[in-house]
């Protein structure tokens, strides 16, 4: 009957059937003519086996509360911040939020905070009631975490994270580019002052033909010097508006070719091939224009001069297709990724000599992220380099006008 207390004190009823079959085939024993006692030294061993071998109950044995705080209230309080927050009952970790799993693993739950933790400046936070260290490489080489203590009582205490990773990145980007930015335009600028010095010196006794070189050299590098700030300005601008969504209906096929002829009447028609077609995107028609002028000069610097640089816009299901190829030296598959890095260069003399800045690429990388589209780079060594875009296509103006 269920709820029925056991026929002996501690006996699981999982074991009742065991004792029954033991009986059984004590019977059985007897029956097949085993002596008596023989049979009955077997069934006390088999029935003492049986005791010793019985499970132990299960006690949960909990911590004791002393009431100052709720440990579930606390589990709950936690679980829903967005940063990893842990709780501590003294030194250990009781609960931990989604976060603090996601970032710490989920076997932190019931360490020691100073195993978990691991680091000297976090061990030193620990065995403080209150306050706050920054803890590096505490989930890879390059991480920064910030890590604050919160006394709730004597007992419970509270440890929040704060991933600094990525402000310590952009720290180190502008750092980088301010450097960079200031190499670039000093190089220039050495060399024009270094030729104007030498041209204003009356005991240099410059003669014509040598003085007629300075002037270009002068000139070439202010000229290099101007299309750095502009670059650098465009950069700026762009970076500044891309949280600002465009909203001009542009025809990039129409567009490539224009710019395409432009180009062509510039460099030679046998330079630059297009083919496109109609594909309606949302954008900003100058950072479109700019974006495609940059891709075809980058492709006329880097291309064979003896074959076209070719350009094409298509459709492709829901998107718009713009694809820049020349037919060059090609780029080494270790130099892809870092190619939208401002000031980037595979082959530094060469690309100054053609007079890029270094930010060509850098700029095409933010106004196709303005414009929510893919930018991919293909290469391969001695046959050239593809570079493809794709927008979504723009909504039916009927559509629209329906949907208003």
């Amino acid at each position: 009957m269920k709820g029925s207390a056991p026929p002996w004190p501690g006996l699981a009823p999982s074991m009742v059937p065991a004792i029954i079959i033991a009986l059984c085939a004590s019977g059985a024993m007897l029956l097949a003519g085993a002596g008596f006692w023989l049979t009955l030294a077997v069934l006390v061993v088999w029935l003492a086996s049986l005791w010793l071998a019985r499970p132990e109950p299960v006690v949960e044995a909990l911590p004791p509360d002393d009431g100052s705080v709720s440990r579930q209230a606390m589990i709950e309080l936690i679980e829903p911040f967005g940063v990893p927050v842990m709780m501590l009952d003294g030194q250990r970790i009781a609960a931990a939020n989604a976060a603090a799993r996601e970032a710490l693993g989920p076997h932190v739950v019931g360490q020691d905070a100073r195993v978990a933790l691991r680091h000297p400046e976090a061990i030193t936070l620990l065995d403080q009631p209150e306050g706050r260290a920054l803890v590096r490489g505490l989930t890879g080489s390059r991480s920064i975490w910030q890590v604050s203590r919160v006394a709730i009582d004597e007992r419970y205490s509270l440890i929040e994270l704060v991933n600094r990773t990525a402000e310590a990145d952009i720290s180190r980007a502008h750092t980088d580019f301010v450097a960079n930015a200031s190499h670039e335009l000093r190089t220039p600028l050495a060399s024009i002052i270094g030729y104007i010095e030498t041209l204003a010196d009356p005991d240099a006794k410059v003669d014509e033909a040598t003085a007629a070189r300075f002037h270009n050299t002068v000139l070439r590098e202010a000229k290099r010097l101007q299309t750095l700030v502009e670059d650098l300005m465009s950069l700026s601008r762009i970076e500044a508006e891309k949280h600002e969504p465009p909203k001009e209906r542009i025809d990039l096929g129409q567009l490539a070719a224009s710019i395409g002829g432009e180009v062509g009447f510039t460099v030679g028609e046998s330079r630059i091939a297009v083919d496109s077609t109609e594909a309606v995107v949302i954008g900003d028609r100058q950072q479109l224009d700019q974006l495609i002028r940059n891709l075809i000069d980058n492709a006329l610097k880097y291309g064979d001069p003896k074959a076209p640089v070719r350009v094409g816009v298509h459709t492709q299901g829901h998107e718009a297709v713009l694809t820049v190829t020349d037919k060059g030296e090609g780029i080494h598959p270790d130099h892809i990724p870092y190619l939208t890095r401002r000031f980037y260069r595979t082959d530094p003399s060469r690309s100054r000599a053609a007079g890029g800045t270094g930010l060509g690429l850098a700029i095409v990388k933010h106004i196709v992220e303005r414009h929510r589209g893919r930018l991919d780079i293909t290469s391969k060594l001695g046959e050239g380099t593809t570079v493809t875009v794709r927008f979504s296509i723009a909504p039916d103006l009927e559509a629209e006008e329906a949907a208003a």
